[in-house]
């Protein structure tokens, strides 16, 4: 069976359609659908199902996906590194949200790219979770985190740690809201009064990270827009810390923040909202050193996050 033809058909049913594969492989659209065509009548079965957005795999489609993923994804790691295990470095690829992916996996992984006979030279890029796995599916990756468990056989995903959410702002806005005590219980309605009227730092005019604190603390939605909408949680502590209003950030990122007094905790529930990353990769890569390698360590690291 022609290798080429196994590798656009894997990298069609990673990608979910012919157009998006083409452009993977920097190949035309009719040479991908011909190529799967020439598999199929090799095969005798059909491998996609095609539809009006994209295509789905075949029972035999997946079970071909299943088998054939892993050593085509060794292969081109070969064609990577070359031969020479001494001369070359391998190369991990890593993908995730970016500040989890700055503050906690990049600092565990760097102390693996070190000169002792396994290190691996690392590269980084920062995504949402649809970006992320999508990015992984195809290729592009060999490990991502994300806040999403992936579905199907061609990913397979690890718990890797919970994040604790903390609802902060800078002491002059804890004090004009009101003491400790007023602020930990809710009104009947299970609003939040107190945090009523002050200015909100989000990531998103979604509000994705107060809507989500607000819903699992205070069974309601935050009554006031966003006030500061920056890129990501690292701008929105800054802004906190400068007084632009109150914030919800994973306890990691302002833990120092709030030892220095910089920012304070406005609410301490009996159970903080958490959310879950997961450690992903394709499923067989782990047959890969360098991959099982940082996947080992960064669950080990994990361990001590909590």
């Amino acid at each position: 069976m022609d290798l080429a033809l196994l590798r656009t058909f894997v990298t069609v049913h990673r990608a979910g359609s012919f157009t998006r594969a083409a452009a993977l492989l920097g190949l035309s659209q009719p040479a991908v659908t011909s190529q799967i065509r020439t598999l199929e009548r090799q095969l005798g079965r059909p491998l996609f199902l095609r539809q009006a957005r994209g295509v789905t795999p075949t029972s035999i489609g997946d079970e071909l996906a299943h088998k054939a993923a892993p050593h085509l994804d060794a292969l081109v790691e070969i064609t990577e590194t070359g031969l020479d295990d001494e001369s070359s470095l391998r190369t991990l690829h890593l993908a995730g949200p970016p500040e989890f992916t700055a503050e906690r996996a990049l600092p565990a992984l760097t102390e693996l790219t070190g000169e002792d006979g396994q290190a691996f030279a690392l590269r980084a890029s920062f995504g949402n979770a649809e970006e992320t796995l999508e990015g992984l599916a195809a290729g592009h990756h060999d490990l991502a985190i994300c806040t999403a468990r992936p579905r199907g056989p061609l990913l397979t995903a690890s718990t890797l740690c919970d994040e604790e959410h903390v609802l902060v702002a800078a002491p002059a806005w804890a004090e004009q809201i009101g003491s400790g005590e007023e602020t930990e219980g809710t009104s009947a309605a299970g609003r939040a009064p107190a945090f009523e009227g002050v200015p909100v730092i989000e990531v998103h005019e979604s509000l994705p990270f107060v809507s989500r604190y607000w819903a699992a603390v205070f069974d309601s939605r935050p009554a006031a827009p966003g006030t500061v909408v920056v890129p990501d949680l690292r701008a929105a502590l800054a802004c906190a810390v400068a007084g632009a209003g109150l914030a919800v950030l994973p306890r990691y990122l302002c833990a120092t923040a709030l030892e220095r007094g910089d920012v304070v905790a406005l609410h301490e529930p009996p159970v903080p909202p958490l959310r879950t990353y997961f450690l992903v990769v394709r499923t067989g890569t782990l047959a890969m050193p360098h991959i099982a390698r940082a996947h080992e360590w960064l669950l080990r690291a994990a361990a001590d996050w909590g």
